[in-house]
This record gives C-alpha cells, sequence and structure tokens, in this order.
C-alpha cells in the first residue's frame, strides 16, 4: 500500500520530525524501526538520520527539493555532509527562521511566508531552482504547515480561500484539494509527509481524512 501511518516518538506530527523529497527522507536519529521501514516502504526512499541545529524537528525547520536544502543558520560538519546527501545546501538569513514552517515546495514551484524580504524570496528560488511567490493559506503564512505538496498535487487547510487555493495552484504547478488530518487537525503539513509514490500520515487520521488525503495528492494503489 502507498499510504500508511505512524508516530514519531509518541507524536502523530510527522511533518514536524520529518522532511522528504521523491528520493530520500530527512530523519531524526530517534525515529524508531517500524517507522524507518513504513518511510522506505511507503515512500521509496533512502533515510538520511541526523539533526539539525542540534533539533530533532526537521520538518519545521528544514524546506527541500530533489534541487536544492534551505536552513537558516550554519550547521555543524556532520549536520551538513547529512543534508548535502540529499541536495546542495543554502543558508538563507531571514526572520522566520523555520523554514519547513513558512515554506510549501514541490520540484515546480515554492509558496512562502508573506513576510518574506526580496532578498529571501530571490535567494529561496535560486537554491531551490524553482519560481518562489508569497502567500497564506487560510490566513497563515506559516503555509509549510499548512500544506502538504507534492509533484502530483498539494493539500491546503480547509478554510484556505479560492484566491489562496488559486494562487497555491498557480504557483505549484498542481491541482488543490482541502483536507484535515491526524482526527480534524487543519494544519495538514504538519501531520503528514509524502512525495509522487507515498502517503504517511500520524495514527489518529480517519479512514475519511486518509482517503481524501489520497485523492487529492493523487496516489494510486
Amino acid at each position: 500500500m502507498p499510504i500508511g501511518r505512524g508516530l514519531v516518538g509518541g507524536s502523530p506530527y510527522l511533518g514536524v520530525y520529518l522532511r522528504v523529497s521523491e528520493r530520500k527522507a530527512l530523519v531524526p536519529p530517534s525515529i524508531s524501526e517500524s517507522l524507518a521501514h513504513d518511510l522506505e516502504r511507503t515512500l521509496g526512499v533512502g533515510l538520511e538520520p541526523t539533526t539539525v541545529l542540534d533539533s530533532e524537528v526537521l520538518g519545521a525547520l528544514v524546506a527541500l527539493n530533489q534541487t536544492g536544502v534551505v536552513v537558516t543558520d550554519r550547521l555543524d560538519r556532520s549536520e551538513q555532509s547529512a543534508l548535502e546527501r540529499i541536495a546542495p545546501v543554502t543558508v538563507i538569513r531571514t526572520l522566520q527562521s523555520a523554514l519547513g514552517n513558512n515554506i510549501l515546495v514541490n520540484d515546480r514551484g515554492a509558496l512562502v511566508h508573506p513576510e518574506f524580504s526580496d532578498r529571501a524570496l530571490a535567494a529561496i528560488s535560486k537554491a531551490l531552482g524553482v519560481p518562489a511567490r508569497r502567500g497564506t493559506l487560510a490566513g497563515l503564512g506559516t503555509v509549510g504547515m499548512a500544506g502538504l505538496a507534492t509533484n502530483r498535487g498539494v493539500i491546503v487547510h480547509p478554510k484556505a480561500t479560492d484566491l489562496e487555493a488559486g494562487v497555491a495552484t498557480e504557483v505549484l504547478g498542481v491541482p488543490v484539494h482541502r483536507s484535515t488530518a491526524n482526527f480534524g487537525v487543519p494544519i495538514v503539513g504538519a501531520c503528514a509527509v509524502a512525495n509522487s509514490r507515498g502517503l504517511l500520515f500520524g495514527r489518529p487520521t480517519t479512514p475519511v481524512e486518509a482517503v481524501h488525503l489520497q485523492d487529492g495528492l493523487q496516489i494510486l494503489d
């Protein structure tokens, strides 16, 4: 099955701790063997265990696609090496320091927090190799947590407006679908990780939510 459910250290907020691309997954060193296996099997990725800035909330701190990885501060040598096995790493100085929370990206585009400066916007676009545009989802600037994007589709906060959804579609180049996860949590990017092959969400996610997520990301059985 290309979908699954799990916990990270007892937490259903997989997107806070994990960050994935088409080929790789950044995971905390404390990840359980069962979740590691599920990531490899469900998403078809290789795993890179690491911390970022001595923290295990990798999904909150890192944004990435197949072209690049962006962070907001210098990493130690082992962290730098781990991220470089995903893609080239760029440090972007900005007040919106949790880049995983503030950037929603796939291999076609990046939707970013509206308070990013012009300089940061240009640096994000260059590092990730895609057009970048400011936007919100349900009025939230933390678009990386309010949405979940792959190269097949994007799931957004159920209260995202039609205008916001239209911007996300235009920027990311994929259809938009609204859903919750983790039994009604609207910030779906915090609850799940996905690529074009598979989807892994928090254990409390209901069967109805799972269907919405799978359909929205066009992940086929």
